[in-house]
């Protein structure tokens, strides 16, 4: 009888210890989770990531390295899907929808803009709210629109974009620049008359006194960067 006991408890240790027989939901969606945390890590405001519920009915093999993954063009914001895939033993795939949630500030207008209306500190406003429910491109930072001039006319309290504004132009068509190119232990200045309007960085083309025309970047003071 003891030693019926003894093989009995071996049998049952055996088990407990046993590789499982399927690949668990809760792991797959653990993983899938994981994934997500670690590439919302850089984004502003408070992040929630919300895996979704993963079909009980699936009968994957165990596998002793799964793999968390978007596809290509995809990313964590707002409505997503994270691919969890096996390549050994038994190769597998399935696909878990989720939810990035992101609560963080946005810069909105906090008086009517006018089109083509310089904007100053004063005209917005700081606001809280949802990111991922908001257009691309929305603007975080005051900085990143006082300034420059709206393209529009906007409403106040409507959410800003960074593409509804536009930087003031430093070089305007028609003006007289100068052309400066820098080199090696060298410096060359020519002048030459714009093309078109250009900001700060911006691209602008110019054309010279003998009727050639030339690329730089525009720059503060009617100056115009010509590569070497």
């Amino acid at each position: 009888m003891k030693h019926i006991l003894v093989i009995a408890s071996l049998l049952a240790a055996n088990v407990a210890g046993a590789t499982p027989a399927r690949m668990e939901p809760a792991a797959l969606r653990q993983v899938a989770e994981q994934f997500l945390q670690v590439q919302t890590a850089g984004l502003p405001g408070k992040v929630t990531v919300s895996v979704g519920a993963v079909d009980a009915r699936l009968n994957l093999a165990p596998c002793p390295a799964p793999e968390a993954f978007m596809m290509p063009g995809a990313r964590a914001w707002g409505k997503t899907t994270v691919g969890v895939r096996c390549a050994a033993p038994s190769p597998w795939t399935v696909y878990i929808q989720s939810q990035v949630s992101v609560l963080g500030s946005y810069v909105a207008a906090a008086v009517p803009l006018v089109q083509g209306q310089a904007i100053e500190d004063g005209q917005l406003a700081m606001m809280q709210g949802e990111l991922t429910a908001l257009p691309p491109g929305i603007a975080t930072d005051k900085a990143q629109l006082v300034g420059k001039s709206s393209s529009l006319s906007i409403s106040a309290g409507t959410p800003l974009r960074v593409d509804m504004v536009k930087a003031k132009p430093v070089i305007l068509q028609g003006q007289l620049v100068k052309l400066v190119t820098k080199g090696n232990g060298f410096a060359v200045s020519a002048e030459g008359k714009a093309a078109g309007s250009a900001a700060e960085g911006q691209v602008v083309a110019v054309r010279t006194g003998n009727g050639q025309q030339i690329s730089g970047i525009a720059r503060l003071g009617g100056l115009v960067e010509v590569a070497f």
